[in-house]
């Protein structure tokens, strides 16, 4: 085979890498959006007599130590992850964009101050500092969100700064500069629009690390609290019966893993495509 083969194969498996993981996406966001029509019982509702059966037409995945259908929490559990993932993202990618811009773009002392704060959090493991900060504050999602977004969002900042300062150097922006554009029209005109291609690649893989500390910090108590359906604190719960019942921890781990998949396949579909190079590779390269 040569290599102008291998590489129209390479093509055809990453196209269809990136619709299959696209297609299983897409029918998962579904089904959290339509949770409310498709669960077939209240996630919420207490029904002791029916506490830890097994799977039947009434209750397809079985019941938990509650005799709250399993089926029905995983569909709300998909809904409440992803929603709360979505809002930390988008939280995330405005503030590095704002900070981001004007550090890379003024130089000076702004830039120095600006970076010594965000390497001052960047000093910390994300996941500790989170922790910390959510002991401070008290336990619940508004508190884990918070958390989470001021951890997150010092990697997008240190990103965001590196492209800035990358695309200022390029002709069209000094011809701009020459011609008395000024910074906001430059960024919102130039530099903005030039970034955002490799910066919403890391966004698609940084959502699935969101979901993950979503899910650690609810598993360890300190993010969404009972009764409310979500995949880290339906773990928690169901981590007394791991014997008996596994099934109650195991369906909600492998949602969280497909989803996670599915984002790290779409990501490095996309990265492949576009030639962007590594996420990982420059989510630590950020880091650094």
């Amino acid at each position: 085979m040569n290599p102008k083969q291998r590489k129209g194969g390479r093509s055809l498996r990453r196209r269809w890498v990136l619709i299959v993981s696209l297609s299983l996406l897409l029918a998962v966001v579904i089904c959290g959006v339509l949770a409310p029509y498709l669960a077939p019982h209240d996630p919420n509702i207490v029904d002791l007599t029916h506490k830890l059966e097994g799977p039947s037409l009434t209750y397809p995945l079985g019941t938990d130590q509650l005799g709250r259908c399993l089926f029905s929490r995983l569909l709300y559990g998909t809904r409440v992850s992803l929603s709360l993932a979505l809002v930390i993202v988008v939280a995330c990618l405005i503030v590095g964009i704002v900070i981001g811009c004007l550090s890379g773009y003024a130089g000076g002392w702004i830039d120095n101050l600006i970076m010594r704060a965000n390497d001052a959090i960047l000093a910390f493991p994300s996941l500790i500092l989170a922790i910390a900060l959510i002991a401070i504050w008290g336990a619940g999602w508004k508190q884990m969100a918070i958390a989470l977004v001021i951890v997150q969002a010092a990697y997008y900042v240190r990103f965001v700064r590196g492209l800035v300062i990358s695309l200022k150097q390029q002709s069209y922006i000094t011809a701009a500069r020459v011609s008395g554009t000024n910074a906001y029209r430059m960024m919102i005109r130039h530099i903005i629009p030039n970034m955002l291609p490799p910066l919403l690649v890391v966004v698609t893989l940084e959502i699935g690390w969101v979901i993950m500390d979503i899910s650690a910090l609810s598993f360890v108590g300190l993010g969404v609290q009972a009764p409310t359906a979500e995949w880290g604190a339906m773990i928690n719960e169901g981590k007394s019966f791991i014997r008996s019942h596994p099934r109650l921890m195991i369906a909600p781990g492998i949602l969280i893993f497909i989803m996670v998949a599915l984002l790290n396949l779409i990501s490095d579909a996309v990265t492949e495509k576009k030639g962007l190079g590594s996420p990982l590779r420059r989510k630590r390269e950020a880091a650094e």
